[in-house]
């Protein structure tokens, strides 16, 4: 009887944590604020234009969809967001606002907790309810550290290094864990994908052009020699499927693979706009480092605060307090034990196929994205793809409505963005992949652009028909192409183009403010 709860004790409770990882467990806390800290100040410039009343896919309209499927208490289980309350553009910015400032005191080390539980629950009212602008990948793991980010981090107002309460092994181990499985399981889909690009190690020679936001350093690494790009990829399937399990090696094994795996994620960020996504893994590779890699840079004063951890307030009785501390150990030890089963049990599945595992918790926790299954890059592009959304006042004459972050001009460079997540054009690269009918956001947004929504109209860099709206708006699909080095010598230009045609209908505004299709888009070349 005695070996069950000291074993629960040393796996899950705060007082028999890991002690030496302190420091490492300080600055993935303060990173982990600030990435929380890019995804509200993206937000905040966006919500309205991509989900607001006026928006682009309202989350007004898709909740009223949920509770019509769904009973009072499955539809909050099926979308858990605050937006139940309220889904107005009031709401929504007090949601952005408040994770943002949650995320700042969080980055200074204010109340760590209570702080990661104000962004968890604002960041997941979002995802729950943004539709096809939050279908990402870096969604998910972001929300998933974040959760597991609560078990992790000390209690107090200003617990500095937390020296009294150290992070529980489980909460350590499942933060380890998600980084793991984020490089493991993006290599696995990329060996299960049967894609001849990376089975011929070709997968590297067009990635920097093909990718969502290109950047002006990856336009000169696209044209390095096709040995570089191929060592690349190599590398790339090296990384992800053999030298992340130094994890699971002793102290020295994880020091190395520290020093292999950072510089890597710098140049994937100088490389490509991933959002916050490469930050994120960054950051939890500090979790590979114990505290004896930091001594000679933490202060003394540090090492001898274990009275800052205290929580405000009269201690409780011993046996109030031991019930109570219990109680918190119990909760800790299910949820964690949960997650645990489930990324595992996904992992499995993903190498062996559906197995005769119960699969109930994989589907009770998937509305909330904190077990997530992963696998970056299975399939490459195999070219660059633009929609152009353009509006005219007569038929004849087309003025495009200009982007602010995505290839557009041929002569601005593109820039570096991340974190910042800029999600309606990130959206629009993957609907370039496929047929306005499968993304909808397409003919929704030129019907906002018909009627001049403001908050729409905010997503792009100015508006061209500012005096009176366009009385015909179309999106037409260019492809693009990183021009040589000789003809940016010449021309200045970091892209050239060629016109495929007409991706959607054309839609025209009557008398009445009602849109209506004047044109129906010819079948378009292959483009994926």
């Amino acid at each position: 009887m005695g070996r069950w709860p000291s074993t629960l004790h040393w796996l899950f409770s705060s007082g028999d944590g890991a002690a030496d990882r302190l420091v490492p467990r300080w600055i993935v806390l303060r990173a982990l604020g600030l990435i929380y800290c890019s995804a509200f100040i993206s937000l905040l410039f966006q919500i309205r234009g991509l989900m607001g009343p006026g928006g682009i896919l309202p989350a007004q309209g898709y909740l009223a969809a949920v509770a019509q499927s769904f009973g009072p208490l499955m539809r909050l289980w099926f979308a858990p967001t605050l937006l139940w309350l309220n889904s107005g553009s009031s709401m929504l910015m007090a949601m952005c606002w408040a994770g943002f400032a949650a995320s700042l005191l969080l980055a200074i080390n204010f109340w760590p907790r209570a702080m990661l539980a104000v962004c968890f629950v604002c960041f997941l009212s979002f995802v729950s309810a943004a539709q096809d602008f939050s279908g990402y990948q870096s969604d998910g793991m972001l929300l998933e550290a974040g959760f597991l980010a609560l078990f992790f981090a000390p209690p107090g107002l200003r617990p500095g290094l937390g020296v009294a309460h150290p992070p529980s092994r489980a909460s350590l181990f499942l933060l380890q864990w998600e980084w793991f499985r984020i490089y493991f399981e993006s290599g696995l889909v990329k060996l299960l994908s049967g894609d001849e690009e990376w089975r011929h190690l070709t997968a590297m020679d067009e990635y920097y052009q093909n990718g969502p936001l290109p950047t002006w350093i990856g336009w000169y690494v696209e044209h390095l020699p096709h040995w570089f790009h191929a060592a690349t990829a190599f590398s790339t399937l090296a990384l992800e499927l053999v030298i992340v399990w130094m994890l699971f090696l002793p102290r020295r094994w994880r020091i190395v693979c520290f020093f292999i795996v950072t510089p890597w994620e710098i140049g994937v960020i100088f490389t490509a706009n991933y959002t916050f996504l490469n930050y994120l893994v960054l950051t939890l590779g500090f979790l590979l480092l114990d505290d004896r890699g930091f001594t000679r840079w933490v202060r003394g004063s540090w090492k001898t605060q274990p009275e800052a951890d205290a929580a405000p307030g009269p201690e409780p009785a011993p046996a109030a307090r031991r019930l109570l501390l219990g109680f918190g150990l119990s909760i800790s030890a299910a949820l964690l034990t949960l997650v645990a089963y489930v990324t595992t049990a996904e992992l499995i599945t993903m190498v062996f196929g559906r197995l005769p595992l119960p699969m109930q918790p994989v589907t009770m926790l998937e509305p909330f994205r904190i077990a997530n299954q992963y696998g970056l890059f299975a399939v490459m592009t195999k070219g660059r793809y633009e929609i152009e959304f353009q509006g005219s006042r007569d038929g004849q004459n087309w003025v495009a409505y200009p982007f602010r972050f995505k290839p557009q001009m041929l002569n601005r460079a593109p820039g570096i963005y991340a974190p910042y997540q800029p999600r309606f054009e990130w959206n629009l690269w993957f609907a370039s992949l496929g047929s306005w009918r499968q993304n909808s956001l397409v003919p929704r947004t030129e019907v906002r652009l018909l009627k001049n929504d403001p908050d729409v109209l905010k997503l792009f860099a100015a508006n061209p028909f500012a005096a009176s709206p366009p009385r015909q708006v179309r999106a037409v699909l260019w492809q693009y192409w990183f021009t040589s080095m000789q003809q940016k010598r010449a021309t200045g230009d970091w892209w050239t183009r060629r016109l495929l045609g007409l991706y959607a209908p054309v839609l025209q505004q009557d008398d009445q403010g009602q849109a209506g299709i004047v044109t129906m888009p010819d079948p378009l070349p292959a483009h994926d």
